[in-house]
């Protein structure tokens, strides 16, 4: 019997989404590869084998969320070239998110794919950016890709922190979905919307001027499709992907058997809990359940503390201006690590880097205890001590710890490189 081709996602700058892609691709029963940029431009999309992976032509190029200006810069030109021949000639792509804002149409040629002519509209302001949970949608096009509802027909779908279509007027794009109004978990960065009576929203902006009602979505495409050569796409800013999601995951189970011909095994995303510690199965887990458990350790004290929240069995949730994007990051990619079978290429690989990994995950782990209490005392003594800590150095201990607020990096960004390239490596082994 012929295997399945299987569904390729590309893992370059996806974290936290390009783990929940994949985790879902796999709870669904379906075969999927990790995939990254470079062997792309190398001719995977081909059939053609690299260097730790056997030849496969993929029957789908998922592309989770994540940043899209680090994904295109991961393909670089001969990637994205080869993605835009191999869906001229019939490819599939979906796109979710980060994945979905690749796809689009952007004034440097190196930021993006340019296969969909619409492009990437900017927020007001950048608050407006940080909607996350769930919410109502109406299906606005009746097709293939679209669920077999009828139009006008009300779905709750999940966004986490998603961009913007800025639509165009070229007919061969057609809008699946158009946002309705929040659902009841939908928070607006760290306020949960639901809890905040319609009056406060109006006096908010008469006395402010900000207008946090998230009435800005209202109508707004959420999931569109459209045809590039004789290939599909389908770029969504809902991420269908989410456990446990049923409207999301019935599309993502459409989508699947539509563009790929695949048959899922389940219809639902299973649940992802994060909390329990993996056995030690492997050399490599002792170190990675180290680590694991001072994150862990971490985002407990910054719940304590009232600088995080748990928000669902697989993300905290954080108060805004903290860096709970990277902690949730890191947190899923050494859970998922430890749990691994890795091949015996991966446990050859990662004993070389162990002792690096070791030194950096300690000095991270103790230097972001001491950055989060400090963000706790600042914000303790700012009612009447402002100045007492210094919020300049405070800047300067997120960014050696996590980066750039936007574009991520720090020892946050060291580690994780690792342990991804560790899940990279050891998938075959799973």
């Amino acid at each position: 019997m012929q295997l399945a081709q299987p569904v390729f996602v590309l893992w370059d700058a996806s974290h936290i989404w390009g783990l929940m892609a994949w985790r879902a691709l796999r709870g669904m029963g379906l075969p999927c590869r990790l995939v990254k940029g470079k062997e792309i431009a190398d001719g995977a999309l081909l059939g053609k084998p690299g260097p730790h992976s056997p030849a496969q032509r993929p029957s789908l190029l998922l592309v989770p969320g994540g940043s899209a200006r680090h994904k295109a810069l991961a393909l670089g030109a001969a990637g994205r070239e080869a993605v835009r021949q191999w869906l001229a000639a019939g490819g599939a792509y979906l796109g979710f998110c980060g994945g979905a804002g690749l796809a689009l149409s952007h004034a440097r040629d190196d930021e993006g794919l340019n296969i969909c002519p619409w492009s990437r509209a900017s927020y007001p302001q950048r608050l407006l950016h940080l909607i996350s949970g769930h919410v109502r949608a109406t299906l606005t096009a009746g097709e293939e890709l679209s669920l077999p509802l009828p139009v006008g027909s009300a779905l709750s779908l999940p966004v986490w922190w998603p961009g913007r279509f800025a639509p165009g007027r070229d007919e061969n794009v057609r809008m699946l979905a158009a946002y309705a109004r929040p659902d009841t978990d939908f928070w607006l960065a760290d306020l949960p919307l639901q809890g905040i009576p319609r009056h406060v929203f109006d006096a908010w902006q008469a006395l402010y001027g900000v207008d946090l009602s998230a009435d800005f979505i209202t109508g707004q495409p959420v999931v569109i499709s459209g045809h590039y050569g004789k290939g599909r796409y389908v770029l969504s800013y809902s991420h269908l992907e989410t456990p446990q999601s049923p409207d999301g995951n019935a599309w993502l189970t459409l989508l699947l058997q539509r563009l790929a011909g695949l048959a899922p095994y389940s219809h639902l995303v299973p649940e992802w809990h994060v909390d329990a510690l993996p056995p030690v199965q492997h050399e490599a887990a002792l170190a990675l359940l180290e680590a694991l458990q001072g994150v862990r350790g971490l985002l407990h004290m910054a719940v304590e503390h009232h600088l995080f929240f748990r928000r669902t069995p697989w993300l905290w949730g954080w108060r805004s201006g903290l860096p709970g994007a990277a902690c949730n990051n890191l947190h899923t990619a050494l859970t998922t690590a430890a749990a691994l079978s890795p091949s015996s290429y991966a446990l050859r690989w990662w004993q070389d880097i162990c002792p690096r990994f070791q030194e950096l995950s300690r000095v991270f782990i103790a230097g972001a205890e001491g950055y989060l209490l400090a963000c706790r005392l600042s914000d303790t003594l700012s009612p009447s001590l402002p100045d007492a800590v210094c919020k300049r150095g405070l800047d300067n201990q997120r960014e050696a710890l996590f980066g750039h607020p936007m574009q991520g990096g720090g020892l946050v960004g060291e580690l994780l490189s690792l342990v991804e390239e560790f899940i990279y490596l050891s998938q075959d082994g799973h």
